[in-house]
């Protein structure tokens, strides 16, 4: 029996805010999400271990965490750890909330630049969807950025605090740009949810609610409209039936398999990573390399934005623990540069402080702090004093970064897990470089007595991207402009997988809102039969 007309496989970014706009919509909507449904009351902030709890069951790194709803990663072939969380909301509940725009050059790399793609859409297609998009997020932060002058009706910013007004200064001591962070956080108290406090660690989960997940935004919103949310139901396959995606196999928690089918289709947003997992264990006998992989790139042209990191150590303690970590200013001077030897660019990305069991063994791990009569002081001299410019590199889409099936390492489902292959090229590793450098030059400027760079960080693969590409070449792309396989009617894919480059801002964002527009474009031909 059919009972929905669309069956949405995540409940993240992309799948809240899929849900939420076709239930506008007035369709019938089921959304399964592998993780559960968490009580934000039991965040790790709640308690007094938190950081502990940041290590483990709210560790990002999914090959660390692997607890029961997490499927096997192997990324040991990669010098970057993938991440991402799985539960009702996804990653959102564990993402910094930093919430950028791509840029209108950014979807015309091939035509500007004979740089990979263009995409098949362009800013303008997705503007109105930002403005949705960051009104439904509650997005906060400063109008007037000469880089996004048509970002408008934002709430107040996250306040720059004592730390960022340091940077900020010399930033424009260096006459490069700089602007407040946009943050998907709200700063005043709205639509039921409290004001943002300044608690700081928001990347282990907001117990406040002032942090814009989907599980406290689009899904609750789409839940009024009817939709039907089922938490721990791990996806394992997708059914074809005459040739048309019509429903998929999910499992229950009593590992039970359960057959779900819709009227017309299958929308996937379980990210770069569980997307293609789940069309490459689909195959069948017309799809022997799995579904809508007719053009050998499902699981191809994984991009992470490499992070490079600097850290500036202060010799007066400032107010690094106060405010959202990952939300204070950002900028965009080396986002396109003709003086250096690379091509594309770089966000440089300031970040607060850490905790203080994180800076004790940051301290430990550099030999700067020793067990001994010079414990307390060795602390004392990086606590409150290190403050973080993260140097976010524009990836480019290459067909050997990808994910395969790990036929080893199979889920309690028995669906195999993935590995990871990916390696930086030559002008990932120059961009890095130029930036960590650039970096260190701010931090001087600000008054800090010594600096450490490193890059790439390993744990920082959060922006996944470009897995089942878009494009209107079926021998290039996995899904055309509307989010559609190529080859299999039916199935749609609105998450990040369809990136066709990757820009170097934080992708959240552009996230939704190419499930927003992808979403709407699926109502319309669904409606009209176009």
């Amino acid at each position: 029996m059919t009972d929905f007309d669309f069956i949405i496989v995540g409940s993240g970014a992309a799948g809240g805010a899929a849900a939420w706009k076709l239930c506008a919509h007035g369709f019938k909507v089921v959304c399964l999400e592998r993780g559960p449904e968490i009580d934000p009351s039991t965040y790790p902030t709640t308690q007094p271990d938190w950081e502990i709890l940041k290590k483990s069951q709210s560790n990002p790194v999914i090959s660390e965490r692997q607890n029961e709803f997490d499927y096997p990663v192997d990324d040991s072939a990669s010098p970057i750890a993938i991440c991402n969380y799985n539960a009702v909301g996804g990653s959102t509940i564990l993402y910094s909330g930093h919430f950028p725009r791509f840029r209108p050059k950014d979807f015309s790399l091939k035509t500007d630049e004979n740089i990979a793609e263009d995409w098949p859409l362009s800013y303008a297609d997705l503007k109105p969807w930002f403005e949705v998009n960051e009104y439904q997020m509650s997005v906060s932060g400063l109008e007037g950025d000469p880089y996004y002058p048509d970002v408008k009706n934002l709430l107040p910013p996250v306040p720059l605090g004592q730390t960022g007004t340091i940077l900020a200064k010399a930033f424009n001591r260096k006459n490069w740009h700089w602007w407040p962070s946009y943050s998907a956080i709200s700063t005043t108290n709205r639509r039921g949810r409290a004001a943002c406090m300044n608690l700081g660690p928001c990347n282990t989960g907001c117990p406040q609610g002032a942090k814009s997940t989907t599980d406290n935004t689009y899904i609750p919103r789409a839940k009024a409209m009817g939709l039907k949310m089922i938490p721990t139901a791990a996806v394992s396959k997708i059914l074809v039936e005459g040739g048309r995606a019509t429903g998929v196999v999910w499992y229950d928690r009593a590992s039970k398999p359960q057959h779900m089918r819709a009227r017309h289709g299958v929308i996937l947003a379980a990210s770069a990573i569980g997307t293609p997992r789940l069309l490459l264990n689909s195959a069948t006998e017309d799809h022997p390399n799995g579904l809508a992989n007719r053009s050998d790139r499902v699981g191809r042209n994984l991009m992470i934005h490499p992070l490079g990191y600097v850290e500036g150590i202060f010799p007066e303690a400032l107010d690094t623990h106060i405010g959202p970590q990952g939300c204070m200013l950002y900028s965009l001077e080396h986002y396109r540069t003709s003086q250096a030897d690379h091509e594309l660019g770089y966000m440089m990305h300031a970040l607060r402080g850490s905790g203080p069991v994180e800076t004790a063994l940051s301290a430990f791990q550099r030999r700067k702090l020793k067990f001994g009569n010079d414990l307390y002081q060795d602390f004392d001299d990086f606590f409150h004093k290190q403050v973080v410019i993260s140097i976010i590199c524009e990836d480019m889409p290459e067909l050997e970064n990808r994910i395969v099936l790990d036929f080893k390492n199979n889920d309690y489902t028995g669906t195999p897990g993935i590995k990871v292959h990916y390696k930086m090229n030559n002008n990932t590793k120059k961009m890095m470089t130029h930036g960590m450098g650039r970096a260190r030059e701010v931090m001087a400027e600000a008054g800090a007595t010594r600096s450490y760079a490193s890059g790439p960080v390993r744990n920082a693969g959060w922006h996944t991207m470009g897995t089942a590409c878009m494009g209107r070449d079926p021998a290039k792309s996995v899904v055309d402009q509307t989010g559609q396989a190529h080859d299999v009617p039916g199935l749609y894919v609105v998450d990040s997988s369809v990136f066709v480059t990757g820009s170097c801002v934080n992708p959240a964002n552009t996230i939704q809102s190419v499930a927003l527009y992808l979403s709407d474009r699926i109502a319309q031909q669904v409606k009209h039969g176009s």
